[in-house]
């Protein structure tokens, strides 16, 4: 544990403080001075969940793949959050549902103090992947079961994690309670796509709903390879999506991202808009995707490029 960060934490059930009893190594518990419950911290990381539950395939996933590329990384960041890198020195940020640290790791770099959350057990890759930085704290916890006081953070994102939880409003509607008035709420999620491509992916998704994992896995690199065909993959990736990146590595894990995970919600940007305005949001801004070119942009516009997203910021009244 970080003493940065310890007095953001509550008990998600009562809100009562926590008190920390913790070994040189990072192991023991934080315990609620009310209610006496308890919970286990173990490497550093408070475990407020004790399963993976729906999550399990992004905890082996995010342990299996090694998908960090800095550069790549850092530019993702501004795209869709639409906060450069240097507005971050001193803030206060919270990674809503972190996955294997990418993220956590480019804000913290540029000097700001970030919590990561993530329900699976790629909270440990993001461990690795952020050990010498004391401006970083992890915890495993359920996004809607959030162990901080409301309106505490300065900046909180989350990109392409909220639509995998059983209900994404309820998880839009805790993570955007974190954020402070006069702070920055941005989020990613899978962009809803014309009715045929919805169809045929919901018939790609049933199938790999119930296929074995190592299945699935020559399945992701089967998708992989076509998707890195020059012209080939990008026409295939508009019916069945599989990943086009130019890094292989990238490829085969975008596309086991797509067909692994137990739930899948796409959505509209009117609705995402609709959410912030609910949520006391004001400024409130579609983000526009990192590729340009007129017919891109022309099959974004029209919902017809599947993995594709919308991308909404706003802030805090």
């Amino acid at each position: 544990m970080q003493p940065l960060f310890q007095h953001l934490f509550v008990h998600p059930d009562d809100q009562g403080p926590l008190k920390f009893e913790l070994d040189p190594k990072g192991n023991g518990q934080l315990k609620s001075e009310e209610s006496g419950h308890s919970v286990s911290v173990i490497d550093g990381i408070p475990r407020f969940v004790t399963d993976e539950a729906f999550v399990e395939s992004f905890g082996f996933q995010w342990n299996s793949f090694d998908v960090r590329r800095q550069q790549e990384d850092e530019d993702v960041f501004q795209v869709k959050t639409g906060v450069a890198l240097a507005e971050l020195c001193g803030k206060l940020v919270l990674d809503a549902g972190c996955g294997g640290g990418r993220y956590t790791r480019v804000a913290a770099d540029h000097g700001a103090n970030v919590v990561g959350v993530d329900r699976s057990s790629a909270v440990e890759k993001a461990r690795s992947l952020t050990s010498e930085h004391a401006n970083v704290q992890l915890v495993q916890a359920d996004l809607t079961r959030l162990p901080f006081r409301p309106q505490t953070f300065d900046l909180v994102f989350s990109i392409g994690v909220l639509h995998h939880s059983p209900d994404c409003r309820a998880s839009f509607d805790s993570v955007a309670n974190m954020v402070k008035p006069g702070g920055t709420l941005s989020v990613w999620l899978y962009r809803k796509n014309s009715w045929p491509q919805e169809r045929i992916n919901d018939a790609a998704r049933w199938i790999s709903g119930r296929i074995s994992r190592t299945a699935l896995l020559r399945w992701s690199r089967a998708g992989a390879f076509i998707g890195g065909i020059p012209v080939v993959g990008q026409a295939f990736s508009k019916v069945v999506n599989v990943s086009t990146h130019a890094d292989r590595q990238i490829r085969i894990c975008d596309t086991f991202d797509w067909y692994s995970p137990v739930h899948q919600s796409h959505h509209t940007p009117d609705e995402v808009r609709r959410w912030f305005h609910e949520a006391q949001f004001e400024r409130i801004r579609e983000l526009p995707p990192a590729k340009g070119g007129r017919m891109y942009r022309a099959f974004f516009n029209w919902g017809l490029i599947p993995g594709s997203g919308v991308n909404v910021t706003g802030i805090r009244r």
